[in-house]
């Protein structure tokens, strides 16, 4: 919703003032077509050519995030900090017994007490990698944190390379802008002899070009980049949660110490108070009696 305010807030801002100052829409409309036919089709084209076809598609998909924004909430925290309980203590009192569910977590009864985690991939991949690589004795702590730092760089890399793409063409639209009125210009030349009431109309709609490129590149191409960016790296201290509360597991700390390890490494937005978390993992405690 915010997303859709801003921008709505820009088109007024831009344009009322324009139209306030005694500007006129008549010029700007009909050159609008054309350049943007111009400065639209040469920025996808060379979106096109710097970007392979899956961050293409995952771009496209991306821009949802600039109006849903993050997709993990402060229930969804609260939820996983739930998971790790359920599954650490399960580990500890029965490495057997958790086995299945690392194994099978579309079948698992834990996993399938929290759908949304469960739907999640990289979640459910990190969370059972880890603890399978603790039945292989692969639990030395610092190697462990190693291994999954490295990973959750590679993945981080990988979902912003949309923002990165994004920021990539609202940097060359304003030069698309300009190549726009250039070729306005040129095609006033070929009027130079018209009385200046045409040719100021002409240089006007030339103009629009330089206009569109910057308006577009820093009124709504860059913005949509820095808002997919930070949605994504916000997103990321999900996963940043489960390693830190996986790692202090291998460190032998008592369950609840690893899940307030998890807790304070929440983000301070999404972060469960100590009672809240508390009250979830009793329920937890007595599902499970």
């Amino acid at each position: 919703m915010l997303g859709i305010i801003g921008i709505v807030v820009i088109f007024v801002m831009v344009f009322g003032g324009y139209l306030l100052a005694g500007g006129k829409m008549a010029i700007i409309l009909k050159s609008l077509p054309f350049e943007m036919m111009i400065i639209g089709g040469a920025g996808v084209g060379t979106f096109m050519i710097g970007n392979d076809i899956g961050v293409v598609k995952h771009t496209f998909k991306d821009m949802g995030k600039v109006f849903k924004g993050p997709k993990w909430k402060a229930g969804d925290y609260r939820d996983l900090l739930c998971l790790l309980f359920e599954l650490v203590r399960l580990a500890r009192s029965s490495p057997v017994a958790v086995e299945e569910h690392v194994e099978s977590p579309g079948e698992s009864s834990i996993f399938s007490k929290y759908p949304k985690i469960q739907a999640d991939r990289e979640s459910v991949e990190l969370i059972c990698d880890t603890l399978r690589s603790v039945s292989m004795n692969y639990d030395d702590p610092h190697q462990v944190e190693e291994v999954l730092e490295k990973r959750m760089e590679a993945s981080l890399h990988h979902a912003l390379a949309p923002s990165h793409a994004l920021q990539t063409l609202a940097d060359g639209l304003p030069a698309l802008g300009i190549v726009a009125a250039v070729l306005g210009v040129i095609k006033t030349m070929a009027s130079i002899d018209q009385p200046p009431e045409v040719l100021g109309k002409l240089i006007g709609g030339a103009l629009v070009g330089t206009f569109l490129g910057v308006f577009l590149a820093y009124g709504l191409v860059g913005p949509f980049a820095s808002k997919v960016k930070s949605v994504v790296e916000e997103d990321s201290h999900f996963h940043q949660l489960i390693r830190e509360v996986l790692v202090a597991n291998l460190y032998n700390h008592s369950t609840n110490i690893c899940i307030e390890v998890g807790r304070q490494n929440t983000p301070a937005h999404c972060r469960p108070s100590f009672v809240e978390l508390e009250e979830a993992l009793k329920s937890v405690k007595q599902d499970a009696a």
